[in-house]
């Protein structure tokens, strides 16, 4: 799955997407544009300033409710 898709998917796209837009996105330690695939397992990270959020995909849907969400991700 794409990374912007699961961004979105997963509920922490609110400013994810320009975050990718502004390479402030790894993937498994490395750069990543919002096409990079993610699987289960990948280690997602994001820089918002200062402050970085580091998750894990535990798992991939193609949609999902909100409530559901949290559940396709671990924060590290």
């Amino acid at each position: 799955m794409r990374l912007d898709k699961f961004l979105k998917v997963s509920r922490l796209r609110t400013v994810a997407n320009e975050a990718c837009d502004a390479g402030r996105v790894t993937v498994n330690g490395s750069a990543a544009k919002a096409s990079v695939k993610v699987k289960p397992g990948d280690i997602i990270e994001i820089q918002f300033g200062t402050k970085s959020v580091k998750v894990e995909v535990l798992e991939i849907k193609e949609t999902t409710k909100k409530e559901e969400a949290a559940g396709l991700f671990k924060y590290l």
